[in-house]
């Protein structure tokens, strides 16, 4: 099982990106899929989380209505999209997923990890 995170870069605040997390191994439509990011110095912390069924999606509340997590079956991949950058989203982001069932938002709950991917919001 591997997980593949990629997209990471360096933008301008207010800008967009969008990371990729795809996967080899498992099928993301069995699968909880979530993002989490960590900064230099700090402890890991959620992002976000996609449920199973594809539709149900969980933000932390720093992110809520600037990040979208989304999936294509067809590609075996989740997205993370993030618009409105700020300086303090900077950090390496990681995808990982779980045959829970469940919205975890604790790192803990999470079998598979990607490798990560440093996003750095600048002017």
């Amino acid at each position: 099982v591997q997980l593949q995170a990629s997209g990471g870069g360096l933008v301008q605040p207010g800008g967009s990106l969008r990371l990729s997390c795809a996967a080899t191994g498992l099928t993301f439509s069995s699968k909880t899929v979530a993002w989490f990011r960590q900064a230099s110095g700090k402890e890991r912390e959620f992002v976000g989380v996609l449920s199973q069924n594809g539709i149900t999606t969980v933000y932390a509340d720093a992110v809520k209505g600037r990040f979208t997590i989304s999936r294509d079956d067809a590609k075996n991949t989740v997205y993370l999209q993030m618009n409105s950058l700020k300086p303090g989203d900077t950090a390496v982001y990681f995808c990982a997923a779980t045959y829970r069932n469940s919205a975890m938002r604790t790192p803990s709950g999470y079998e598979n990890w990607g490798q990560g991917t440093l996003v750095t919001v600048s002017s």
